[in-house]
């Protein structure tokens, strides 16, 4: 097939050659609106020149004022599934097109999005709303296919965006096109859609048959219900961009499990355990919005395990900056702390029962969750100065006093605190010692991590630090030492959080990517096991059991791998 001069890509069909010549000049003009909607008449071939303009611009090394970065076919999609399939291939974990939404706004690569279809959708309404505040960022744009003479066409036309009806003559070479179907007599072809009677029937009530059946079809068939199926309706939307992907069954019924909230049929639980006991995990526990017994504990932005008097807790802090401690067992309520933290970033727990949480403006705010045993008598009055904790905690508030950059991630290792920075720099403080210092991430650092990691069995530890960057790198540093060359892991994301800890197994490190991806890796032997929520998780956690608690923004759950 002979390449096109005007393109340089092979020639789409049907003498359509201006009109692509017209859709990559829209790509490679800056001036151009963000918007561009391709019309006509039913069978005019739009879907074609979309395919071909797809097919071409996802090749590996396209270049980048060609390159669509992502598309959904939309027959039968609505605007929730368009946005899990989009966040699958971004790399963004949008459990909603709101989620899509400000992830994109946040980063400001260029994105091309590609919709054809957009007529034969489930509801046109809600995507056409979509496509528009998509349009409306000036680092996207984004392609649509509509039919002539609908409201929707109507709707995306009536603002600023590049309209090509292809019905218009001057958007076909006549001459090839007759070439063309003279060559190629059969019927016209779009992006192909799903034959409904290749699909296995499923059963919406029970949990077995829907993790086993097509993931779409039954997303489809229960934003179409409007009966609650036991809770599994509410639980498959709220972890539909996890369930969607390509899994086993058992995978699948782990997230499933995972999502569903206490309201529903008692008999789910044990049917889901059962269908997941093929996975890799099983759920210990697991608190989802909307639960009251116990209560869930709100969005969890950050985690921390609890050590000294809060051993066996875990202290977490919501979007509010609200602190609650919560038993590890079982997640039930086991206080809170009396100050917020609006825009809590980061938790760190203190062997003497504080708790300082990070906020958004870099501060760290300290406060008392449980008191610690005091000394008596003579041992009372002998050591009246401040505790070795108290000590570290004031070297650390100077310390962040003298920094010109703004602190974004605080964790506890031993007798260290350790600090991130907004310019890449990691931070070791302890008593006695200057603090070590190591620029580790190209960006911010968006968390940090430590253990103290036996060496001899006299019990003398190193201090092991893990830390996550907005650059997507996780890079460990023993602060006694130069840091590792090398990344532990790298990806196409930011770190969401990082924690890890020393078990009977070995040392273990989890990662939650911004993409919505866990990952815990035995780092003895290269074992790797994998969670998606459905969400962003924001937090990580590890108990003293070695088990994973992972909070997002709808759930707390507890994992021990199996």
């Amino acid at each position: 097939m002979t390449a096109d001069p005007a393109t340089g890509w092979p020639r789409p069909a049907s003498g359509r050659e201006p009109a692509a010549a017209a859709l990559l000049a829209w790509l490679a003009d800056p001036h151009a609106p963000g918007l561009a909607v391709v019309t006509g008449a039913e069978g005019s071939g739009k879907s074609r020149l979309l395919s071909w303009l797809i097919g071409h611009g996802t090749q590996p090394g396209t270049a980048e004022e060609r390159r669509v970065h992502g598309f959904v076919p939309l027959p039968g999609q609505t605007a929730t599934t368009a946005a899990w399939m989009l966040g699958e291939q971004l790399s963004i974990a949008a459990s909603s097109p709101g989620d899509l939404l400000a992830a994109i706004a946040a980063d400001r690569r260029r994105t091309v999005i590609a919709l054809p279809d957009l007529h034969s959708a489930e509801e046109p309404n809600s995507l056409v709303e979509l496509v528009l505040d998509l349009a409306s960022l000036e680092h996207v744009r984004v392609l649509v296919e509509v039919r002539s003479g609908t409201e929707w066409a109507q709707a995306l036309t009536a603002g600023p965006c590049a309209r090509m009806d292809l019905d218009e003559p001057q958007w076909t070479d006549e001459a090839r096109r007759e070439s063309w179907e003279a060559a190629h007599p059969v019927g016209p072809a779009g992006l192909a859609e799903q034959d409904p009677e290749s699909i296995e029937p499923f059963d919406l009530d029970d949990p077995v048959s829907v993790c086993a059946a097509d993931p779409w079809s039954v997303t489809t068939a229960y934003e179409r219900s409007e009966e609650s199926h036991g809770g599994l309706r509410a639980a498959w939307l709220r972890a539909g961009a996890s369930l969607t992907r390509e899994q086993p069954a058992a995978e699948r019924a782990l997230v499933l499990l995972a999502a569903l909230g206490d309201a529903g049929d008692p008999r789910l639980p044990a049917a889901l355990n059962s269908a997941a006991r093929e996975a890799s995990w099983t759920v210990v526990w697991h608190r989802v919005r909307g639960d009251v017994t116990p209560p869930w504990p709100g969005p969890v932005r950050s985690l921390a395990a609890g050590t000294g008097p809060l051993a066996g807790q875990l202290v977490a802090a919501d979007h509010q900056g609200t602190v609650r401690v919560l038993d590890a067992e079982s997640a039930g309520s086991a206080g809170r702390l009396p100050h917020s933290a609006h825009g809590a970033r980061a938790t760190a727990v203190h062997g003497d029962g504080t708790v300082s949480v990070l906020d958004e403006h870099g501060l760290l705010h300290t406060q008392r969750a449980a008191e610690s045993a005091q000394p008596k008598g003579l041992a009372a009055l002998l050591d009246d100065g401040p505790s070795g904790h108290e000590q570290v905690l004031e070297a650390v508030q100077d310390y962040t006093q003298r920094q010109q950059e703004t602190v974004t991630a605080v964790s506890t290792a031993g007798d260290h605190v350790i600090l991130g920075d907004a310019a890449g720099t990691v931070h070791a403080v302890t008593v006695g010692t200057e603090p070590r210092t190591a620029a580790l991430h190209r960006g911010q650092v968006t968390a940090v991590a430590g253990t103290a990691l036996p060496v001899s069995s006299e019990g003398d530890t190193v201090t092991l630090l893990y830390t996550g960057g907005a650059d997507g790198t996780v890079r460990a540093w023993a602060p006694h030492t130069d840091p590792m060359s090398e990344p532990v892991a790298a990806r196409d994301c930011a770190v969401n959080a990082v924690a890890v800890a020393t078990t009977e197994a070995g040392l273990v490190l989890a990662i939650a990517w911004a993409d919505g991806l866990v990952e815990q890796r035995a780092l003895d032997d290269d074992r790797l096991r994998t969670f998606r929520p459905g969400g962003q998780a924001h937090a990580l956690a590890f108990t003293a059991e070695g088990d994973l608690v992972v909070g997002t923004d709808e759930a707390l759950v507890r994992l021990r791998g199996r």
